[in-house]
């Protein structure tokens, strides 16, 4: 399997490259994958380009279809004026808008302060909700004071497991695997005004009239 990390840390060394670190490092604890780093900062010039000409140069066209690839996601990003980066923000822009359907997203934030740390859900959550992929139910934020605190160590191992959950769930052999569903046996059968309605175990999906289900409780 492949795990695609992309950050959007500006400077080296770079909090946010160490938070897309730890994800991954959490996400490979508990998965056999084959893990890829984007650094969008060394790609800030060719993401210009490809914005302005239509046409990505070759260092970009290989991260771009790394991304689209991928088998799990790893998306980390600096906070400026509330939101995801200006950089980040454009290279997902020149992402195909199916590549990355169905793709399990893990995405984590950076910030001075804990003031911006629903970004990841008011303004990441949604980006990849936009372009069809899951994204875990842990996002993780990291003020600068949650830096060697046992909080965010544990959402950081909390989200990897998730990541590394959907990625094994996602898998053609995992798909493979899986047993039958009864698909007649999985849907609520429906009153003829469309209200779903209870079943009676011992007689399979034979419908138990409301009427019934009321005298019974009333009786009781």
């Amino acid at each position: 399997m492949k795990l695609v990390v992309v950050s959007a840390g500006l400077s080296s060394p770079s909090s946010t490259r160490l938070l897309a670190d730890r994800l991954t490092a959490a996400t490979l604890g508990h998965l056999d994958a084959h893990p890829e780093t984007v650094e969008l900062r060394e790609l800030a010039t060719e993401i210009a380009q490809h914005l302005v000409t239509g046409f990505p140069p070759a260092r970009l066209a290989a991260a771009l279809d790394a991304v689209a690839a991928a088998d799990g996601l790893i998306a980390v990003t600096p906070v400026f004026a509330a939101s995801y980066s200006g950089l980040f923000k454009s290279f997902f822009d020149l992402i195909d808008k199916d590549a990355l359907t169905g793709t399990p997203v893990l995405v984590g934030a950076t910030g001075g302060t804990a003031r911006h740390s629903l970004v990841t859900e008011h303004a990441m959550r949604p980006l990849f909700t936009h372009l069809r992929a899951p994204v875990v139910p842990t996002a993780v934020y990291a003020a600068s004071e949650d830096w060697g605190g046992q909080g965010l160590a544990q959402r950081i191992t909390r989200a990897g497991t998730e990541l590394a959950r959907s990625m094994r769930s996602m898998s053609p052999a995992a798909q493979d695997t899986a047993p039958d569903i009864d698909t007649a046996a999985a849907i609520a059968p429906r009153s003829p005004t469309g209200a779903v309605t209870s079943t009676d175990p011992a007689n399979g999906l034979r419908t138990v009239p409301f009427e019934q289900r009321l005298a019974a409780l009333q009786s009781g």
